[in-house]
């Protein structure tokens, strides 16, 4: 089965459930290993994340969170680029398959959900980077996502976000679902101000429409 059909399947087996991300967990183990049978795992940095970085971003010294970090790489470029980094995802797979991809890591990999507060968490990072998260979370949960990820953030902490985009009047279409510029603002919403925000085509075949936000506390 093509991997995107199977994480769809998954998807909605455990959504019509009411269960609506337990399902991250059975697509990495079913996996077993095989990188090419999770949609998203392209083993090398989001590459609008590397973009940002090398454009100037603030690194040095500060804090990291990667919020769904799936195999690491993401997390690996923060902490080569001088972050300290903790990487999250509630795949207890995937966390330990990042371990065993990176076993002379800095990064603090742990098992958490984006969902659920983690209160030793609230003011912490300098940075919290998410990228393809809440485009597979059901509309419904984004915004408390977001919530927890805004409380994260320490005074002028930064959350920078990469996401599938469509219109406001765009059919939703197939999971990963894209998000609203109106469902990006919940990121203002949940008390933090937009400080940039990018609408733009992607170098796949063909493009894919993507968003970038940056949001300062």
């Amino acid at each position: 089965m093509d991997p995107r059909d199977r994480a769809r399947r998954l998807a909605s087996e455990h959504i019509e459930r009411g269960d609506a991300t337990g399902w991250f967990e059975r697509l990495y183990a079913v996996a077993e290993g095989d990188p090419e049978a999770v949609p998203w795992a392209d083993l090398k940095p989001n590459p609008t994340l590397r973009a940002w970085l090398e454009g100037g971003a603030p690194a040095a010294g500060r804090h990291a969170l990667v919020v769904g970090c799936g195999l690491g790489d993401d997390a690996e470029l923060l902490a080569e680029r001088g972050y300290t980094v903790v990487a999250f995802d509630i795949s207890a797979t995937a966390i330990a398959w990042a371990r065993r991809r990176f076993p002379d890591s800095i990064v603090q990999y742990v098992c958490r959900d984006a969902l659920a507060p983690t209160p030793g968490w609230n003011g912490t990072f300098d940075l919290v980077f998410e990228a393809y998260t809440l485009q597979v979370l059901p509309p419904e949960l984004r915004a408390t996502a977001i919530r927890r990820m805004a409380a994260c953030l320490r005074a002028e902490g930064l959350a920078c976000v990469v996401a599938r985009g469509r219109g406001e009047r765009d059919p939703i279409g197939a999971m990963p679902w894209p998000l609203t510029r109106a469902e990006m603002s919940a990121f203002v919403t949940a008390g933090l101000r937009e400080v940039e925000f990018r609408d733009f085509l992607d170098d796949e075949v063909p493009p894919v429409r993507r968003f970038l936000g940056l949001y300062r506390k």
